[in-house]
């Protein structure tokens, strides 16, 4: 049972990243591809209803991690979860949900101020909990480089995101600037990719600063580059919504297995009544996600609760 758990777990936690790099990364972008306040009420409508559904994966994540696998739990990095990830996913979600409280120009601002920051503290968070559970938690150019690589990819999602749902509906008068913006972006991004994936593998080699084992570490590397470089080689965005979803989709399934998962689990009570009531949910969760991708991806209309 162990094994299928540690499964399901890697699963969430791979699912969680690709959904979030719709959301997250587009919020960390806003102030390059939101220049006017009707683009940042679009971008906001583009995000709102997806980031709902990507958390219901991070509570299940979350659920299933502090249940089955205590010693995971126990290896996160307190002052990152405390002081990073929590602050950023709070304020985030405070500027999403207050924002269309007030129709001032202020209260507009802080609140987009708000998504954008703590859109920024959750990657930067999610690269340092990977980073601390590939390296041992031992600090150095290896922790830096991992985080810089996984907060690229979070925003290589996010433009490829964008490309797709800034797009003006036909219906509705409206420039396209903030969806090629984020068409372009793309390229640079995936670019960017590749010199911090080269970096990271780099500093794995380094003594005592690597994952525990180098080959899958080493085997993903080389995947992601070869991924990155489709994208980045590109003219427009026609495939990175493809390839931005499998890139960002290999520094959780990396660490999963270059950090040795599994680990000791719970015990085999728990594990045997958490299979039979919660690892079901998994493919229903899948089918509904992609069921609300495939709304979603449309380009996003006129603003609704959020915006």
């Amino acid at each position: 049972m162990e094994h299928p758990a540690a499964l399901a777990l890697t699963s969430l936690t791979v699912g969680y990243f690709v959904l979030a790099g719709c959301d997250v990364g587009l919020g960390m972008l806003m102030p390059h591809l939101a220049r006017t306040a009707g683009d940042r009420r679009r971008l906001v409508a583009a995000i709102a209803p997806y980031f709902l559904g990507t958390e219901v994966w991070l509570v299940a994540t979350v659920g299933m991690m502090v249940g089955l696998f205590p010693e995971v739990e126990s290896r996160l990095p307190a002052a990152v979860v405390l002081l990073v990830l929590l602050p950023g996913w709070l304020s985030r979600d405070a500027g999403l949900w207050l924002r269309s409280r007030s129709r001032t120009a202020a209260w507009r601002h802080a609140c987009d101020t708000a998504v954008v920051v703590g859109s920024w503290a959750l990657a930067v968070g999610l690269g340092l909990v990977l980073a601390d559970l590939l390296t041992g938690g031992r600090p150095g150019p290896a922790t830096v480089f991992y985080t810089l690589t996984t907060v690229l990819l979070l925003a290589l999602r996010g433009a490829a995101f964008g490309a797709e749902r800034l797009v003006p509906p036909e219906h509705a008068a409206g420039r396209a600037e903030s969806a090629d913006a984020a068409a372009r972006l793309t390229r640079t991004l995936a670019r960017g990719g590749v010199v911090a994936t080269a970096l990271a593998t780099g500093a794995a080699f380094l003594p005592g600063a690597g994952p525990e084992r180098l080959l899958p570490a080493a085997a993903g590397a080389a995947v992601l580059v070869a991924v990155l470089a489709v994208a980045s080689g590109l003219s427009g965005p026609r495939w990175s919504g493809t390839t931005s979803a499998l890139a960002v989709a290999i520094p959780p399934l990396v660490t999963a297995l270059s950090a040795g998962l599994p680990t000791p689990a719970a015990p085999p009570q728990t594990l045997a009544l958490v299979g039979t009531t919660l690892l079901p949910l998994v493919p229903v969760m899948a089918v509904g996600q992609i069921w609300l991708y495939r709304l979603s991806r449309r380009p996003a209309s006129t603003p609704g609760f959020f915006a």
